[in-house]
């Protein structure tokens, strides 16, 4: 069973940058897959990106070439790297394993000026 934690969320204008690290505990086994889901105001939870435990990726085409997802299997944490931040980049940002037992409390990006 796998719980997570997130952090790095804040307010920052445009054009800005934030990184946002996930850090999961407990056990799990390969194969899994880390990802990254926001939540905007009155919308649905939406998949940002992805990164499979062999290093495979996938990115929302609404943040590509700005965001980066990486992974550290040794400290059991995954980022989420935001650069060229855009007002529609406003949500809340959830972190997903694929063997967890329940989402994390989120963390809160605001894009704005």
């Amino acid at each position: 069973q796998v719980q997570l934690v997130e952090s790095g969320g804040g307010s920052v204008q445009p054009g800005g940058s934030l990184r946002l690290s996930c850090v999961a505990s407990g056990t799990f086994f390969s194969p899994y897959m880390w990802a990254w889901y926001r939540q905007g105001p009155g919308a649905q939870r939406e998949l940002v990106a992805r990164v499979t435990n062999s290093g495979i990726t996938n990115y929302d085409d609404s943040v590509k070439g700005r965001f980066t997802i990486g992974g550290d299997g040794a400290k059991n944490t995954v980022y989420l790297q935001m650069n060229s931040l855009k007002p529609e980049d406003t949500a809340v940002y959830y972190c997903y394993h694929s063997q967890q037992v329940a989402w994390g409390q989120g963390t809160q990006v605001t894009v704005s000026s």
